[in-house]
């Protein structure tokens, strides 16, 4: 592709054969010598504490994804619970919304409400959500029942 793209500057002054030939060893030697400023680091070259190190950097990295992960299920089944709490268009337009990611529109599109009471009913639900996981951090308990609140 090099020796394509450089065509124009061949003179015709020697060989085309020596010109490919020194335009294939100069780009050969250039791709050494671009190798040898990064040279490639694998697992035998670190020393025992290095790689003792490393091994522990992965572990406390798995650790870490796997303490995520955990919360992020418990947060889930949270949100799930304090859900089942509120009135099933709260929940349908929270779950189309914010669990689904759908626009207004799709859910427009899929109640047949208008775009004005989607709106209104996701700003009300999130409030109710917002409400719920707050009376669950004082400590009282919800009434799936009545939707208010139980000691």
């Amino acid at each position: 592709m090099k020796a394509f793209t450089e065509l124009s500057s061949y003179e015709g002054r020697g060989s085309m054969e020596g010109w490919l030939t020194k335009i294939t060893t100069n780009t050969c030697l250039n791709l050494l010598r671009s190798a040898k400023r990064r040279p490639a680091l694998t697992a035998s070259d670190l020393t025992e504490s290095e790689s003792s190190w490393m091994e522990n950097q992965l572990a406390q990295a798995a650790t870490e994804r796997h303490r995520s992960s955990e919360r992020s299920f418990v947060a889930a089944d949270l949100a799930g619970r304090v859900l089942e709490t509120l009135s099933a268009d709260d929940q349908l337009v929270l779950t189309m919304i914010d669990g689904e990611e759908a626009s207004v529109k799709d859910v427009v599109k899929a109640t047949g409400w208008s775009e004005s009471k989607v709106k209104v009913l996701a700003f009300r639900a999130r409030r109710r959500m917002r409400e719920a996981v707050e009376k669950l951090l004082t400590g009282k308990r919800l009434d799936p029942i009545s939707g208010g609140t139980r000691n």
